[in-house]
């Protein structure tokens, strides 16, 4: 595998890892704190996870179907069909992992030639980003929209987790992978998998 591809499985991976650290905060909301109105992009923890999935779902299609030299998706709006929906983290969750697991998979098909096209449908018609640019554009989409229920969480009981741990050897405060070894295992991952080496 080229470097560049790699590199996108590795933020696939950190996106599904970031993801796992979140919502296993998230989880520990009430009902009530989960929906609350809150100061943020979008006006509530809840909202926003909502976003991020459905968001996800139209961008990791969009991907599959290119990868594979399927048709684009004609009814991409479906995706957002409701706006939210899911009213409760597990639910969210639940789904949440089912994406992140299929972005990881993709990302691990990438052709060694990168000017492949991903084809988009948008409202104002096709459009075809070159994977680099497109794979960049979703992590970032995650990685804001994550941040936001970030500072949404520290608003609560619940303590933001650490989510900046991922690409080093080490995670900062132990100098070896303890921070990351218990989400790895509950992911069913392992260091060897993602980097190739311990």
């Amino acid at each position: 595998m080229n470097p560049l591809a790699h590199h996108f499985v590795t933020m696939a991976y950190n996106n599904g890892w970031s993801n796992y650290r979140l919502f296993k905060a998230c989880l520990q909301l009430s009902q009530a704190d989960f929906v609350a109105a809150r100061t943020s992009f979008f006006p509530s923890i809840k909202a926003t996870l909502n976003h991020n999935l459905t968001v996800d779902w139209y961008y990791v299609d969009a991907l599959e179907r290119s990868l594979q030299g399927r048709e684009v998706n004609p009814n991409p709006s479906a995706f957002y069909e409701p706006e939210e929906p899911y009213d409760r983290c597990a639910d969210l969750w639940h789904e949440q992992r089912l994406v992140d697991d299929r972005l990881i998979a993709a990302c691990k098909a990438l052709p060694e030639d990168m000017k492949l096209g991903i084809r988009i449908p948008r409202r104002a018609g096709l459009v075809t980003e070159a994977i680099p640019r497109f794979l960049a554009h979703l992590f970032q989409h995650q990685i804001h929209h994550r941040g936001q229920v970030h500072a949404m969480l520290a608003g609560t009981a619940v303590p933001p987790p650490q989510l900046d741990e991922f690409f080093c050897r080490g995670d900062g405060k132990t100098g070896d992978y303890a921070l990351r070894q218990p989400d790895f295992v509950a992911l069913g991952w392992s260091e060897e998998e993602i980097w190739g080496q311990a």
